[in-house]
């Protein structure tokens, strides 16, 4: 079962707390030696992961092994071509718990031209060339696998940056590529193979002397190959991850002295000053480290987020967004990295408010257009759907006049909220002038809730009429008040007063008490 190494922890980390330490403020730092030639040895550990799958059971292995080697040359004719030779033994070994199965040597090496250019306090170095490279392959039973090494020829395509830091270190980051020409397998079976190389290091010069330096350097690198037998099938991977030290001599002038700018990353998040919720779409300004004096414009994340590059010492940053009060935060910015940030908006505080109004009609509620509206100053008309927007309203209760042809006026009332838009709905009744209001009712017994044939009187219209076995009754009447007096048999007399409209319709329900005896 494969185990994941320490190094596959701690591998990550190192690349990223040394490329953590790229040359950024106001610190001087040297550029990268134009040396003349060079020779490197590296020693470490290396971490291995890896499988076999073929027609059978399959094999997975790995382990941390020592005695991992590298040696490099490089040479310079002029100042930008050069050649490098490197080559590396890989030790190997499988184990079955404490037991040993198997193990050897496996060799890598790379020959080829090369091309370098300075930019400052970089520089950038590119090759092509022939690569080899022996591959583990294991034949033998599952259960006592024998190491057979396959072999790899491939052109290969390679770059190295260096980057000059302060304090007299140095960064190096690199990668090849191979594009396989031919490859197979010990018992010359032919393969097809890929993979890459990536590493980097950290280099410090530990002695000087005229012409030649002296390094001591931390040195990291990953490896992925695969290899595929065309015949049987068979397919081994692996992922070697290697840790080492190294010494490297360099022939070649002293390095030159280059400002370089200091600076620190920043994280920002800009919240809701109430709600604590993150807020997208803010612009954040901060002075421009590329261009000083200037300031540069950064946009926050979904959650809120922005990462700046800042100037080390004393800075600004300023942050708007639509519908809060813009604010100007300072912080003291360290090199490298910075605690996160957190700057809280506060919203406008706002003056008005709106109100919508949508007018129907009675009956259906359907939108009645082009009434007249007025509202204080305010005199507007509802568009085709029956409605219209009032803007700019003080705060609190707000009276609202209507009119329309054919259509009674009316007032309402509503309360305009600060910052809102309030609802309001408003029914018209059509205005029906000289149409008869109808007066319909029931007259029932109080004490057995039956109904009652009663007589219902109004003198001023004089109307007299009389209620059906149901008890109900209708009466026609022109818009206005009335007296009207209910009596029957047995029952006490009373008298209700009703106000109609013209074209309405009134209800009047009335329970009579039985006389006392």
């Amino acid at each position: 079962m494969r185990r994941p190494s320490p190094l596959t922890d701690i591998l990550p980390r190192l690349v990223v707390l040394v490329l953590a330490l790229a040359c950024t403020g106001a610190a001087r730092a040297q550029a990268p030696e134009s040396e003349r030639a060079s020779l490197r040895l590296r020693y470490g550990l290396s971490s291995r992961q890896g499988e076999q799958v073929d027609v059978g059971p399959g094999l997975t292995y790995s382990g941390l092994t020592p005695n991992d080697v590298a040696l490099t040359l490089m040479g310079w004719a002029g100042e930008h071509l050069g050649g490098q030779v490197e080559l590396q033994r890989e030790a190997f070994e499988l184990r079955d718990a404490s037991s040993r199965v198997t193990g050897g040597s496996l060799v890598r090496g790379s020959v080829g031209p090369r091309g370098r250019l300075s930019l400052g306090p970089v520089r950038l170095e590119l090759g092509a060339g022939y690569g080899f490279a022996q591959l583990p392959l294991f034949g033998g039973f599952t259960y006592a696998p024998v190491l057979q090494r396959g072999v790899r020829h491939a052109a290969l395509f390679a770059g190295r940056v260096l980057v000059a830091l302060p304090a007299r270190l140095q960064l190096e980051a690199r990668g090849e590529v191979p594009l396989t020409l031919s490859a197979h397998a010990a018992d010359g079976l032919k393969a097809s193979s890929s993979g890459y190389v990536v590493g980097a290091a950290l280099s410090y010069p530990v002695m000087r002397r005229d012409g030649w330096t002296g390094r001591l350097l931390l040195d990291v690198q990953q490896a992925h190959d695969t290899m595929e037998l065309e015949d049987s099938g068979l397919r081994s991977e692996q992922r070697m991850r290697r840790v080492g030290l190294g010494f490297e001599v360099a022939l070649g002038p002293a390095p030159r002295i280059i400002e370089c700018p200091v600076h620190g990353y920043v994280p920002i998040q800009v919240v809701d000053a109430d709600t604590g919720a993150p807020l997208v779409g803010a612009r954040v300004r901060v002075p421009s480290l590329l261009q000083p004096g200037m300031t540069e414009e950064k946009v926050t994340d979904a959650q809120g987020r922005v990462t700046v590059n800042l100037p080390t010492g004393e800075q600004s940053a300023q942050v708007s967004l639509e519908g809060y009060d813009s604010t100007t935060e300072r912080t003291t910015v360290a090199f490298i990295e910075n605690p996160g940030l957190a700057i809280r908006l506060h919203k406008n505080a706002p003056k008005t408010g709106s109100l919508k109004v949508k007018v129907v009609q009675g009956k259906n509620s359907a939108p009645v257009p082009d009434v007249q509206v007025v509202s204080g100053a305010a005199r507007l008309r509802t568009d085709t759907a029956g409605e219209l927007l009032l803007e700019g309203l003080e705060p609190g209760p707000v009276v609202v006049a209507m009119s329309a042809p054919g259509f009674r006026s009316t007032e309402e009332a509503a309360v305009v909220v600060a910052g809102q838009t309030s609802e309001l709905v408003v029914v018209l009744s059509q205005d029906r002038k000289g149409e008869l209001a109808t007066l319909v009712g029931q007259v029932r017994s109080a004490r057995s809730g039956k109904p009652l044939v009663a007589t219902v009187t109004i003198p001023q219209a004089k109307v007299r009429t009389r209620t059906d076995k149901s008890g109900a009754f209708t009466a026609r009447v022109r818009g206005g008040t009335y007296r009207i007096t209910l009596s029957a048999a047995g029952h006490r007399t009373q008298t209700k007063t009703v106000t109609v409209r013209e074209g309405e319709q009134a209800i009047l329900n009335v329970d009579l008490f039985p006389r006392g005896r």
